[in-house]
Formats: C-alpha cells, structure tokens, sequence
C-alpha cells in the first residue's frame, strides 16, 4: 500500500510540477486541463486513462467540453502519495503532447 507524503516530499514534489494546487481540505492536489475542443479533452483523458489502469490509480476527474478538472489522492492512504504525483507528472506531459490550450 502507498503511504502518504511526508511534508518534506510533498513540497519537493510540488516544485516540480507546474500548475498543480494543494487542497489542504481533502490531503489532495487539484488541477484544471483546458483544451480547445471536447475531442482534445477526451484524447487527453484517454491516454490518462490507459496509464491510470496500468497503475491500478485512478483520478477522480470531470470534463466539460475542453475543460478536464482533476483531483489526485489516495484514497486508501487517506492523503497524497507518490503515486499522485507520478500521475500527475504524466498528466502534465499528456496535456502538452494534446496541445493543450491553457493549464490554470
């Protein structure tokens, strides 16, 4: 099982990932993808998907139209682990192989 981020390597992981917000609320980072059409959204979601299966970690996620709102945290370590933030890493560089519109 993932055990969750100490403060140290949560904050170290944090300055290497672009974009990414805590949410202090959940133990948890969130993102928003933004895309310039659905069909861009939904490739990006799709590649996400295949490397989150391969995982066995998924995120919990939203879409509409270009917009994809993501949140990452285990569920089962009651907080952020490595495993969020590997996925959020490969997120980041599915976004920009998408030709991502705008990340905010």
């Amino acid at each position: 099982m993932a055990e969750k981020l100490t403060p140290e390597a949560r904050a170290a992981a944090l300055a290497n990932l672009e974009g990414w917000a805590e949410d202090a609320e959940r133990d948890a980072i969130t993102k928003t993808f933004r895309f310039e059409t659905f069909d861009a959204a939904f490739g990006f979601m799709t590649r996400v998907a295949i490397k989150a299966e391969a995982m066995v970690h998924h995120p919990e996620w939203s879409n509409v139209y270009g917009r994809v709102d993501v949140t990452m945290t285990t569920h089962s370590a009651g907080g952020l682990t490595a495993l969020d933030v590997e996925l959020a890493a490969f997120m980041d560089k599915a976004a920009a192989a998408t030709g991502r519109a705008d990340q905010g």
